[in-house]
Order: C-alpha cells, then sequence, then structure tokens
C-alpha cells in the first residue's frame, strides 16, 4: 500500500470520467500528476471489476468512495461486495435526500447508518458521512423556541461512534460558519478522511480555491488532524477557476510543502 497520505476526491474530474475509456484516461493523468490515492466518485457506468484493474495498472489505491444514502442503508450487501472488488475499506454517505434535513430526519439518518456501519463493520468496512453547509443549520429542541442544536451534532451525537465515522469536508464547514480546526478536534478519532478544499473570496462571494490559495488556516487545520487520527487527506474541488487537472496539481504540491507526504 502507499505511504502517501494525499488523495483525489475523483468528484472533482466528473467532466472527465463518463465511459470506461474517459476513466482510463483520467486516472493515468492523475498518477502521472503525482497521486497515489483515489476516493472513487461521479465516475460513469464501469464494472467494479474493471475499475480495479485500471487502478491496479496505474498504480493507484481507492481509500474509499462515496456511495448514495438509499444505495447504503437499503443494498448494503451490494456496497459491501462492490467495496470488496476494489479493495476500499472506506464507504461513505456523501448527503442525504432533502426531506432528512430537520431535527427528526438527522436523527432517524443517524439510527439507519449506526445499522448500516454495523452491518459494514463485520466486513471490515467503515462507514462515513461528508457533511456540505447544510448540516451546520440550527433546530430546536422540543419546547425550546430557539435553535440551539446543529444538524450535524443531532447526527453524529444520536450515531454510535463505532459505527459511523466522519469525512469533513473543510470548505463546507467554513461555510456553515463553523471553525474547520474545531471541528476536526471535535470528531477525534471517529475522523478518518478529511475532505480538503479552501476558501477565498472574490467579488465579496465565497468561491473554492486549491488548497492553500485561499483563506484557511492550513497549519491549525493540519495539526489538529494529526491528533483526530485522520488517515487520508483528499483533495477535492468541485468548482474550479482553471483546469482541474492544474488545481489538482496545485494542491498536491501545496500540501507536500506543508509536509504531509
Amino acid at each position: 500500500m502507499t505511504k502517501s497520505k494525499i488523495g483525489v476526491q475523483l468528484y472533482t474530474l466528473r467532466d472527465y470520467t463518463k465511459t470506461p475509456s474517459d476513466i482510463a484516461q483520467t486516472l493515468k493523468k492523475v498518477r502521472e500528476m503525482g497521486y497515489e490515492v483515489v476516493e472513487v466518485s461521479a465516475l460513469g457506468p464501469i464494472d467494479p471489476k474493471e475499475l480495479r484493474k485500471i487502478l491496479n495498472s496505474e498504480g493507484l489505491y481507492a481509500c474509499s468512495t462515496h456511495a448514495g444514502y438509499d444505495t447504503i442503508v437499503k443494498e448494503t450487501g451490494k456496497v459491501i461486495e462492490e467495496h470488496k472488488i476494489l479493495g476500499a475499506p472506506h464507504v461513505v454517505c456523501p448527503g442525504l435526500p432533502g426531506e432528512l434535513h430537520n431535527a427528526d430526519g438527522y436523527k432517524k439518518v443517524a439510527q439507519e447508518l449506526t445499522r448500516a456501519g454495523e452491518i459494514l463493520n463485520k466486513e471490515k468496512l467503515i462507514l462515513s458521512y461528508h457533511n456540505h453547509g447544510i448540516e451546520f443549520e440550527k433546530y430546536a429542541e422540543v419546547g425550546s423556541v430557539r435553535g440551539d442544536k446543529l444538524g450535524i451534532e443531532i447526527l453524529f451525537g444520536e450515531s454510535d461512534p463505532r459505527y459511523l465515522k466522519a469525512e469533513l469536508d473543510t470548505y463546507w464547514v467554513q461555510y456553515g460558519g463553523a471553525d474547520p480546526a474545531q471541528w476536526c478536534l471535535k470528531l477525534k478519532n471517529r475522523l478518518p478522511l478529511l475532505h480538503c478544499k479552501d476558501m477565498g473570496i472574490k467579488e465579496n462571494k465565497p468561491i473554492m480555491m486549491e488548497v492553500g490559495e485561499g483563506n484557511l488556516n492550513w497549519k491549525a487545520i493540519f495539526e489538529v488532524c494529526k491528533k483526530a487520527g485522520v488517515e487520508w487527506y483528499l483533495v477535492e474541488q468541485d468548482i474550479c477557476q482553471r483546469d482541474p487537472f492544474e488545481s489538482l496539481k496545485i494542491s498536491l504540491d501545496n500540501m507536500k510543502k506543508m509536509n504531509l507526504m
């Protein structure tokens, strides 16, 4: 297995992974720019066995994948089978259907993901939840008028830490008005994966930027992550300000300078 802790979230390159041929060419470029690890997401139709063959041929390791909420809770067996083929130990739920973004919804999700996570755990697979900004909305407790509990607090507070871990996204934590470093510490020993994405400002609007090119305090984030037990640092940029391959290379180079390799 690779010694590198830095990987690519393939969602960044979704426009270049629509066919098996596209996927093969894109993964070749990813390896050539210096990455050795990928998180599988947003690929066009491809058989898991064929994908594993391409990954192996390029010397790439799939540490994790993103699988839909319904797939994880209703087709857990299929998720296990595909991850065994890929050799990927981490399964990530990338978000929720809109109707579940409320206090009761997060409680329900906490129970269902705990249940699925326990099944995955028996197969040596680890389930995590990936946040966006919406999980940082506050909800009122019963009998209270003031919203005093964040959606993300309900989700992780009501779930079993043995069976549901976190994949924090630094940009979206900041977007939600919270401190990424503080949240990495809050989820200590429950944070195997981190989405590394910087935030900058252009024309008074937040924009996604390459790691180290925006305003996030990476020194503080990475120092805390070492204490929190982060295993994989995955570069993602939903929207790039330049060619996505160039953006990924800039992030990788900057992170190497931060001694993450």
